[in-house]
């Protein structure tokens, strides 16, 4: 695996390239996210105005740009919306307090990083570093797959569609800079690009 710094290998601003690349990576690690467990998580999300999703392992994107994934019968994950920074979402974890409830929070800044691969060749490029299928036919948009990849475990959830497909994927924060560059490396086939998340506004 190449030893260059991912943070050597940011490509131009969109405005600067012309257009996006078919596979670039987004480092969203400052972007606010959080967790909350417990048999009384779904009460006390939909109570806080979320839709959520329908079965465990499955993600739904939030009217604001957010997105819920349920990770298994009494766990989810809350990823915030570009739109407003997550915002909204670190309001949610400063707002959360110990009550009788059977709601515990989870906070996800510290220890998950999250990038966003996009792209035409998304699949493909994970494909060279996981074991499970991340294809459209069966890795649908709204998935979520619980696994492994360049021998960390990962999250990885496809919230793109047809037209645009990005995955968005969390791994040990401790292990961001190995995981980077271990993405940049599949992806160099696909002249593929790190960007940086001013490309996405």
């Amino acid at each position: 695996m190449s030893s260059l710094n991912a943070q050597s290998r940011i490509a131009p601003a969109p405005s600067q390239l012309g257009a996006l690349p078919k596979c670039t990576l987004v480092d969203l690690t400052d972007v606010p996210r959080v967790g909350f467990r417990g048999a009384d998580s779904t009460a006390y999300l939909l109570a806080r105005g979320f839709v959520l999703p329908d079965a465990p392992n499955r993600a739904v994107t939030q009217a604001d740009g957010s997105h819920v994934a349920q990770l298994s019968q009494s766990e989810y994950l809350i990823l915030g919306s570009l739109h407003d920074r997550g915002e909204r979402i670190a309001g949610e974890e400063a707002r959360w307090e110990m009550d009788h409830s059977a709601n515990y929070l989870l906070p996800r800044e510290d220890s998950h990083a999250w990038l966003q691969l996009s792209g035409d060749h998304i699949a493909h490029v994970m494909s060279k570093l996981c074991g499970v299928d991340l294809r459209q036919q069966t890795f649908a948009s709204g998935a979520v797959a619980q696994t492994s990849a360049a021998r960390i475990n990962v999250i990885v959830i496809n919230l793109g569609s047809t037209s645009i497909p990005a995955f968005q994927i969390l791994c040990d924060r401790a292990s961001l800079e190995y995981f980077k560059n271990a993405m940049l490396d599949a992806m160099g086939e696909c002249d593929g690009r790190l960007l940086g998340i001013e490309a996405l506004s």
